[in-house]
């Protein structure tokens, strides 16, 4: 039987490619069949992944903060590909800080990659999807958004990054409405706790014990075991799913 959640002969794009999550995404929408386009500011990282995986892989070192790399980018992989079926848009950071000493310089970098930098590859994506879909209205076209379970219930120490992350879900909401019309999918997912290098402080010895006892399972998420679900968005399986959020957090959302 043939695997429903196949990415054979599918384009995608993953930013923040180069580590934790996204990187995990990469490995198993590769494994899916998936040609890859990787992008992230880190270029040893993604050509370290794009050696791993061969096949159809591309890397593209920028920002998703600068708009004219993100065009760019994605205007090569359309041109090169012939389209561009889903973007992982993962790209992140955290700067962490109680609200009463927290910077402008730190608040300013979290919006930025987090927010904007996340609006403006769906709009790039979004533009060539609209486009392409006048000559292929059937093809599949996936938009999955990064968010987490701090944009729906707040944070302790990382404003900047749970206002972002509750403007993702806006986002995705907002772009689902707009483009359901063009057969393009927009959904979100919301994490709790993935053992990545942005999780460090949330899993070292002082927060380890306040972050389990809010985690009905118990225990902090691989990167490996949060891929499947995005990959799963990016499939056929989810063609009629559409402006959702999909927490991943081993219960961690329950109650709120």
């Amino acid at each position: 039987m043939n695997n429903p959640m196949s990415l054979a002969g599918r384009v995608v794009i993953v930013t923040g490619a180069a580590q934790g999550i996204g990187r995990s995404v990469a490995r198993r929408a590769a494994g899916l069949g998936a040609t890859l386009a990787l992008v992230d500011l880190n270029g040893d990282g993604l050509n370290e992944l794009a050696d791993e995986l061969g096949g159809q892989v591309e890397v593209h070192v920028g920002s998703v903060t600068d708009a004219a790399f993100v065009q760019d980018t994605v205007a090569t992989v359309a041109e090169r590909h012939g389209t561009i079926h889903g973007l992982f848009n993962n790209a992140g950071i955290t700067r962490t800080a109680m609200i009463n000493k927290m910077s402008m310089a730190d608040w300013q970098a979290v919006i930025d990659v987090n927010l904007t930098g996340v609006f403006v590859v769906l709009q790039a994506v979004g533009r060539h999807m609209i486009a392409a879909s006048e000559n292929d209205p059937d093809a599949p076209r996936r938009i999955v958004n990064v968010s987490s379970i701090a944009g729906r219930r707040g944070t302790i120490g990382q404003i900047n990054y749970g206002a972002a992350k509750s403007g993702v879900l806006g986002i995705t909401m907002s772009a689902a409405r707009e483009w359901a019309r063009y057969g393009i999918c927009v959904n979100s997912v919301c994490f709790g706790a993935v053992e990545t290098p942005m999780t460090e402080v949330i899993r070292g010895p002082k927060f380890l014990e306040r972050t389990l006892a809010g985690i009905p399972m118990g225990r902090i998420a691989q990167p490996d075991e949060v891929a499947g679900p995005c990959c799963f968005l990016l499939s056929d399986l989810a063609s009629y799913i559409t402006g959702q959020h999909l927490n991943i957090d081993g219960g961690a959302q329950i109650g709120f």
